[in-house]
């Protein structure tokens, strides 16, 4: 584990949601890569004073979403930054995919759904509601297409997106895109077997690090006079 160094100032991260849930070892994660992290919920209104703030889980904020929206302007440094977030909680984000290309299911589907999650633009892991799965080429590249066009759509680089979740239901040769979700997905941490889950975890840390140095944040670009 990383000692604190007193001549750095270490970004305040704020993780939004509860620290009982499926994220529940991100801030042990964190802290062995040198950053500290807190739980608290986004009306807090100490996560307006944090240097970097990034969505986890929340339950209500679709219940009270414009006031949400307006929060997302006000913090410092969110993750994924409000214009994503803004896009993808519309109710025409599957069309502006479909519009670009993406295969998109037109109806809700019936079936078992996969979903692939990607951390900095980069595949990591694949989930069902019955555990981890090894996911076929063919579903990873129909994310990845996704992931592209959500960065057309909205003048970003993929990898700036910390984390993305997508829904995927079928298989070779007939595989549709059903869900995307950059807000506060479900990344099911808890599916994973231990090894998995900490492998996972240390890629997250590794590409908040990222974000941080990205943003002029990172510790070793503060330091003290």
């Amino acid at each position: 584990m990383k000692l604190a160094r007193p001549d750095i100032r270490h970004p305040r991260i704020v993780l939004v949601g509860s620290e009982d849930g499926d994220d529940a070892g991100l801030v042990a994660a964190l802290r062995k890569r040198g950053l500290h992290a807190r739980w608290l919920c986004w009306d807090d209104p100490d996560t307006l004073r944090a240097d970097l703030v990034i969505l986890r889980t929340d339950t209500d904020y679709a219940d009270r979403l414009d006031e949400f929206l307006a929060w997302t302007k006000r913090v410092s440094n969110l993750l994924n930054v409000p214009e994503v977030v803004a896009w993808n909680t519309g109710r025409h984000y599957l069309r502006d995919l479909k519009h670009a290309g993406v295969t998109v299911r037109s109806r809700r589907p019936l079936g078992a759904q996969t979903a692939l999650v990607y951390l900095g633009g980069t595949q990591s892991h694949a989930f069902t509601t019955q555990g981890p799965v090894e996911a076929d080429f063919e579903l990873w590249d129909l994310g990845q297409a996704a992931l592209h066009a959500v960065a057309d759509q909205l003048d970003i680089v993929a990898d700036e997106l910390l984390y993305a979740r997508i829904d995927v239901v079928g298989g070779p040769g007939h595989a549709e895109l059903a869900g995307l979700d950059l807000v506060a997905p479900s990344l099911g941490w808890r599916l994973l077997d231990d090894a998995a889950r900490d492998h996972g975890q240390r890629q997250f840390a590794l590409c908040v690090e990222s974000a941080l140095d990205r943003l002029g944040l990172g510790p070793l670009s503060q330091r003290r006079p």
